[in-house]
């Protein structure tokens, strides 16, 4: 039997998947979780690489200790960060998407190329955090006068593992620094911002054999097995898990929550563009999708309050409060009391208590979601009737229930680790 590991990285928490075939189903096991999150210092919010890099070795060594022999692995993270190189030393810090830092870059940016275009070049949605708002931020710091590379997080991690460093498609792509025809570096772009070439490495497809472990990984470990590019935007890795048809529409409901389709070819118009529609790379097709704040509120407020899902769970069917507010308000980005932030937008009609509370998150958001299937209907032409939802919201009752009841679309919640059985189908493909 052939054993694969899924390292699937989310934006709060890091996880090791292995997965076989059974009966002829993808079995999956978790061996090993982690915490991921931002840490706040005086550069603001940035990211902990050398502890994640840690718990990813951590877990493969875990892995190799119950399965003796894995025939490969591969990394998935989120999209838009990364780490800038200088040879083999990082160059830090290691910034967050959330960072404030963006703020200024998003203004510097449109006044060299006005966002319609950029959008017209690219087909990515406007989003403060893109990858080309953290360079150009980089650039004006002097941050890459001694870069020789910036790489992805999962290529990053990938290259602390086997020496080779990589640029992974799917990744790349969630960042408005590809032409999504090509699917290659729109440099136009980067040119036009005086972003230097050299950063910009041979572009790889899902699939490629990257290579072994290095000998001093192989000895921490205690095992080695080839390590493949998946699609290593955990999105793109999730969208690969369910099949589904021209009808149907995939939501996948993590710290965000990604709601789209897959597409033969990118759809960049100006409908496209006032929907704010993003393309995506796909593995063989475009991921068009609309990116929503998801669970990474209910998350924030849980920490605050002191309950957990399960007794919310149990309370929020019996709240009868509808207020509702918009969950991609900026002002809950990243606030210090995401209870807070939240309540100023029902200051009008504020909730009587926590589980109220919540139930103006879930409501909000499935109305959200309402808002932009109805886009996604207009820009395409196309009348959908499923919904399917993967990733940890498919477990949210509640939410379900609202989005079926605000969308009429037929819901099929699918709780499953999505993203991981993703990254282990493409793993698996390359070995047969």
């Amino acid at each position: 039997m052939k054993y694969y590991l899924a390292i699937d990285l989310g934006a709060s928490s890091g996880r090791h998947v292995v997965g076989y075939q059974k009966d002829g189903e993808v079995v999956l096991d978790e061996v090993y979780r982690f915490k991921t999150l931002m840490d706040n210092s005086e550069n603001g919010l940035v990211w902990d690489i050398p502890r994640l890099l840690c718990e990813i070795k951590m877990g493969i060594q875990k892995t190799f200790k119950k399965y003796k022999t894995i025939e490969s692995l591969s990394i998935d993270t989120w999209g838009v960060d990364y780490v800038l190189m200088n040879g083999d030393k990082e160059i830090i810090p290691y910034y967050a998407y959330r960072n404030s830092r963006n703020e200024k870059s998003v203004q510097k940016v449109h006044k060299i190329i006005k966002f319609d275009e950029l959008y017209a070049k690219t087909g990515i949605q406007f989003a403060q955090f893109n990858t080309i708002y953290q360079l150009f931020d980089d650039l004006c710091k002097g941050r890459l006068e001694n870069a020789t590379d910036y790489l992805m997080l999962p290529s990053y991690f990938t290259y602390k593992l086997t020496g080779v460093k990589t640029h992974e498609y799917t990744n790349e792509s969630t960042g408005a620094l590809l032409n999504p025809n090509t699917g290659n570096y729109c440099f136009p772009v980067i040119d036009k911002l005086c972003l230097p070439r050299k950063l910009f490495g041979e572009i790889k497809q899902p699939g490629f054999v990257v290579g072994d472990l290095l000998p001093e990984v192989q000895k921490e470990v205690g095992g080695n097995c080839k390590v493949i590019l998946c699609a290593s935007h955990d999105t793109a890795s999730a969208f690969e898990s369910v099949e589904i048809d021209d009808e149907s529409i995939l939501l996948s409901s993590g710290t965000w929550s990604l709601l789209g389709v897959k597409n033969k070819e990118p759809i960049v118009n100006e409908k496209s563009l006032k929907a704010n529609y993003t393309n995506e790379g796909g593995v063989g097709y475009i991921r068009f999708l609309k990116n929503i704040m998801g669970m990474y509120l209910a998350n924030c407020v849980v920490s605050e309050t002191g309950l957990d899902f399960k007794t919310i769970g149990s309370l929020i069917f019996d709240s009868k409060y509808e207020e509702t507010f918009d969950v991609n308000d900026p002002s809950l980005n990243a606030p210090k009391s995401m209870k807070e932030a939240i309540l100023k937008l029902l200051k009008n009609s504020p909730p009587m208590n926590d589980i109220d509370l919540f139930a103006s998150i879930y409501r909000s958001q499935a109305i959200c979601y309402k808002k932009a299937i109805e886009e996604l209907e207009y820009v395409t032409g196309k009348k959908y009737k499923k919904i399917y939802i993967v990733g940890g919201g498919a477990r949210n009752i509640f939410l379900n229930h609202k989005v079926k009841e605000y969308t009429g679309l037929k819901v099929i919640p699918m709780p499953i680790e999505a993203t991981s059985l993703g990254n282990i189908k493409i793993q698996m493909k390359v070995s047969n």
